[in-house]
């Protein structure tokens, strides 16, 4: 028998359909349908919601037909990262959890993160701990949130950060949308810390929860140009939240490293001047507390 708002049956224990699972895919049918089997093992029994990016038909096709059941969203283009604003529109829990086509979460996560946000009311986003590949190898960035130099907040269950890995976060639905989702400028590559501070400037808590497991299975190789791509919106973003000194010391850092030739630095920089009239129209500053802890973080960083 069908579950509350069409969810498969939960678990006997726990309240159902809390966790909604975002996916955003292009192209990558294998993958995705092998995250979608690891999803439909999971106890909570989540609902899935899957942007298709521009996918070859077979790839919509393919996903509908899985006995998951996922609903399919079909914007008729690639929305990059702001794919996610889509699904997280469309869910109708109190939380997204994220999954690219290549990651999925661990047994009982989701239903940890969803009585974390319960208990929580502040809590907007969590970062959880990454294990990479078959070998379940810690992602390097888990050190980096365990030792974000931030203060930890009376009312929030784990470390406070300011950045993040977009397939291995929940977030509270209500805050995504209060911080208005994934940027357009940026697209995608590195756009989590704009997500990260919008959500601080609002009020909203982001914290890493080392408990809570997403497991990330990229392929082999990596992606070309994802590299410039990240320099580009570390550009973009400073422009978009930091002040005028910092963004022009990230612009002058990219210029520099374009005259000499650096790999990908003169992608970088003609991706950064093509898009920056459009940041500059959505210049919004941090408000001087988030400002201060974006300072902290840049001092951290090696």
């Amino acid at each position: 028998m069908p579950g509350p708002a069409g969810c498969a049956p939960p678990a006997p224990e726990g309240n159902p359909c809390r966790v909604t699972v975002a996916m955003i895919t292009r192209d990558r049918l294998r993958s995705v349908l092998r995250t979608l089997d690891r999803l439909a093992a999971l106890p909570e029994r989540p609902p899935v919601i899957v942007v298709d990016n521009g996918s070859a038909e077979a790839t919509v096709a393919a996903v509908r037909a899985h006995p998951l059941g996922a609903r399919v969203l079909t914007p008729g283009g690639n929305l990059g990262a702001v794919g996610r604003n889509l699904a997280v529109r469309h869910a109708t829990t109190p939380y997204v959890a994220f999954s690219d086509d290549d990651s999925w979460w661990a047994p009982g996560a989701l239903e940890t993160a969803a009585d974390l946000f319960d208990a929580h009311p502040r809590l907007g986003l969590l970062a959880a701990r990454t294990l990479v590949g078959p070998d379940g190898a810690e992602d390097p960035l888990n050190s980096v949130l365990a030792n974000s130099p931030l203060p930890t907040a009376a009312d929030l269950p784990g470390r406070s950060v300011l950045g993040f890995l977009a397939c291995a976060s929940v977030v509270r639905r209500r805050a995504f949308l209060d911080a208005g989702g994934y940027h357009r400028v940026l697209f995608f590559g590195g756009e989590e810390t704009l997500l990260a501070y919008d959500l601080a400037a609002r009020g909203w808590g982001v914290v890493h929860v080392p408990s809570v497991t997403a497991h990330h299975h990229p392929e082999p190789g990596g992606r070309p140009g994802r590299s410039a791509v990240q320099r580009r919106n570390a550009v973009l973003t400073a422009w978009l939240r930091r002040p005028v000194t910092v963004a022009l010391r990230h612009t002058a850092g990219l210029i520099a490293a374009a005259a000499r030739g650096e790999r990908g630095a003169g992608a970088a920089l003609r991706g950064t001047v093509a898009r920056l009239p459009a940041a500059l129209k959505d210049r919004e500053p941090l408000p001087e507390r988030i400002e201060h802890a974006a300072r902290l973080l840049d001092r951290a960083a090696p």
